[in-house]
């Protein structure tokens, strides 16, 4: 062999790229943010939504590039399926802590959030939840769980001050999906509307599966209650209230996050001019930058926003802010910086209490005019 040959062998790969144009010497940091949310079942749709809303975050970030203590970092969105089902939850967060992820959007539900937010505290892993609302997940002494939504302990008491205070109503039927969200939604509500002198007539339990409500509303048919309280999301929530009219209920339909959707109307067909809805954050239209995330959000994905992708967007964008505080993209660095945050983004200002709720919730309210979500009013907690 030549042993000019020889001599050129050892060289590093780093050195050779080097001399190849449009090459660096030291490759990217990849670094994976986890996303979990149903892909699957009744409630997908919300899923993906989420989902997009964080894959948004992600890409924009990718583009303008991000150096972190020196590092130019590269994001990847480890995007996961729970289907909406506890158990598979829990599979997913280890899944995510094995695969090493740095922080994780999520979960959807709170039925999936609250047992999936023990792996990733046993980690140390942030979890930022873009959706659930059941104050219990925040409430488990774990430094680990945050959200950037209000809670259902905000959501049903404005539900129920509406509902009596402005819509005059004086009678309530309540039912929900025995999930954590629907239930503890419901909970909230029922509470409220007792303190204000509501006639709670009733309360019923139903499944996040089902799909005939016949029963249940030929019951509270003979009740004649003012309103009907429905604690679950739309996938259930559009069928019964579907039902409840093709029966003959008058009684006005409320309901929280889960129903307020802009597939309600496929679901509830014309049902959907008798409710009354909340979101457990700012209106789209009234967030400073709304406009324009949604022109962004349809651009990217070809679809109208569903409920919560500007929340699953600006969780993306508070980790990475928390991550340039502490110049690490060590979980534990990026954890101990996430107390102090004070993010705007799409959603407002974001900053948490002791627990991991934001200091200052809203509450918007909307009805359903042929068919289209029409904003009624917010409520700032």
């Amino acid at each position: 062999m030549n042993t000019k040959i020889r001599e050129l062998l050892p060289i590093s790969a780093a050195a050779i790229l080097l001399g190849m144009p449009g090459m660096n010497a030291v490759a990217d940091e990849v670094v994976k943010i986890g996303h979990v949310a149903p892909l699957t079942g009744g409630i997908a749709h919300l899923g993906k939504d989420n989902e997009n809303g964080a894959r948004l975050a992600v890409e924009e970030i990718n583009a303008k590039g991000l150096t972190i203590g020196g590092q130019k970092i590269t994001l990847q969105l480890d995007a996961q399926d729970d289907a909406a089902d506890p158990r598979t939850a829990t599979q997913v967060a280890q899944r995510l802590v094995d695969d090493n992820v740095v922080a994780v959007v999520g979960h959807l539900t709170s039925g999936t959030s609250i047992p999936a937010s023990k792996i990733y505290s046993d980690a140390g892993i942030v979890q930022i939840s873009p959706s659930s609302t059941n104050p219990g997940y925040t409430q488990q002494g774990f430094k680990t769980t945050y959200r950037v939504v209000a809670t259902d302990a905000q959501q049903g008491p404005a539900l129920a001050n509406y509902a009596s205070k402005e819509l005059k109503l004086k009678s309530v039927a309540i039912v929900d999906d025995s999930t954590a969200y629907g239930q503890g939604l419901a909970n909230e509500f029922e509470k409220t509307a007792k303190s204000l002198g509501m006639n709670v007539m009733s309360h019923d339990a139903t499944n996040d599966k089902a799909v005939d409500f016949r029963a249940i509303v030929t019951k509270i048919k003979g009740e004649n209650p003012d309103a009907i309280m429905y604690g679950g999301s739309d996938a259930t929530g559009g069928p019964f209230a579907k039902q409840a009219k093709q029966l003959g209920v008058r009684a006005k339909v409320l309901a929280g996050d889960g129903l307020c959707t802009d597939k309600l109307s496929d679901l509830a067909g014309d049902a959907t001019d008798n409710i009354v809805c909340s979101e457990a954050g700012m209106a789209l239209e009234k967030m400073t930058d709304g406009k324009a995330f949604e022109a962004k959000y349809e651009k990217r994905f070809g679809q109208p926003i569903q409920v919560d992708a500007p929340f699953a967007y600006d969780a993306v964008y508070i980790i990475i802010d928390a991550m340039k505080r502490a110049n690490s993209t060590d979980p534990a660095k990026i954890l101990a910086a996430m107390p102090s945050t004070d993010y705007k983004g799409v959603i407002g200002e974001t900053t948490f209490d002791s627990k991991g709720d934001l200091q200052h919730g809203v509450i918007s309210l909307y009805t359903f005019k042929a068919g289209k979500k029409t904003l009624l009013d917010v409520v700032k907690m």
